[in-house]
């Protein structure tokens, strides 16, 4: 049974409406209606809060709700990898342009016209929709952040909010124009890109974001350097008596010697964690030399004081 015969069912053995149903979730009747009769793909658990609405109104628990919800969202996924991609809406792609620096919009155009939703088309799209996405999740929850977009966008609360539910929903392959064109156009200000590393640098609405720039980088990165444990170091550790109270940075330093092929014993390891535990082993830090303050003893006294006596 799918996600929207449950709800449908459960409608029914609690004699409510379609349009309570949507006041409940905060969205318009008509998604709802869309949603029950299966024309919409049920929103990722993880991106929505309308299954713990629903699941209130409906008394019914929202894990099971989620559930049947992923399952339907796999199986549609499915069929969708086996649709080749669509070319983006000519819009779309004027709106994507538009928003491009005036310096780069030239040679972003005749890249794209060379090859009609290419690689570069689909990468600069699917980047600009990823930071669109993490603002909506972000901000989902935030009630008046929603309101703030619906009169940017001239739409009613409600509206804005299907709006914003459907646009999690898309990706580069399946995108709504008008969820992007009334969504990714009054957030996103501007955007320009690097070549050499395909750096991205993004402007983002103030009014709209608490951080109104985003950079994404590309860049190479050396791997974490890793250690094989040693049998006597990995002996040593083993033994309770030898290593008792060893810490982790203190595994840490002993993985990182440099043993030059040899083999030590667990031995060898207890002593090198005694000496890193010694301080006596470590020179102290100090700034600059001072000499210490000679300490006086009463005998000495006794010949400052005789020779005071003299001079008086």
């Amino acid at each position: 049974m799918d996600i929207a015969s449950v709800i449908r069912q459960r409608l029914d053995e609690l004699g409510i409406g379609q349009r309570e149903l949507a006041v409940a979730a905060k969205v318009t009747e008509s998604y709802i209606s869309q949603l029950l009769a299966n024309k919409k793909t049920p929103p990722a658990p993880d991106r929505t809060d309308i299954y713990h609405k629903i699941a209130k109104l409906l008394k019914l628990p929202a894990k099971e709700l989620a559930r049947l919800a992923d399952t339907q969202r796999r199986e549609e996924l499915k069929r969708k990898v086996l649709d080749p991609p669509r070319p983006l809406f000519q819009e779309f792609r004027q709106l994507i342009l538009r928003k491009c620096v005036a310096t780069k919009r030239k040679q972003i155009t005749n890249i794209f016209e060379r090859e009609p939703f290419g690689e570069f088309e689909r990468f600069v799209t699917q980047k600009l929709l990823d930071v669109a996405k993490r603002v909506a999740k972000e901000e989902l929850e935030d009630e008046k952040w929603i309101h703030r977009v619906a009169r940017v966008s001239k739409r009613s609360y409600e509206e804005t909010r299907v709006l914003i539910l459907e646009f999690l929903e898309t990706d580069v392959f399946h995108v709504s124009l008008e969820n992007c064109l009334s969504f990714l156009d009054p957030l996103i200000e501007s955007w320009d890109i690097e070549f050499e590393n395909f750096g991205m640098e993004i402007v983002l609405n103030r009014g709209l974001t608490r951080s109104h720039l985003k950079k994404l980088e590309f860049r190479e990165a050396e791997p974490e350097p890793t250690f094989e444990m040693e049998p006597g170091l990995k002996e040593f550790l083993d033994d309770a008596k030898l290593s008792a109270g060893i810490a982790e940075h203190e595994i840490a330093f002993l993985k990182s010697l440099s043993l030059d092929g040899k083999r030590p014993s667990p031995l060898y390891y207890y002593r090198e964690l005694q000496n890193l535990r010694d301080p006596i082993s470590f020179l102290r830090l100090s700034i600059g030399k001072r000499r210490e303050p000679e300490t006086k003893t009463p005998a000495t006294k006794a010949r400052v004081r005789r020779k005071i006596a003299k001079k008086s």
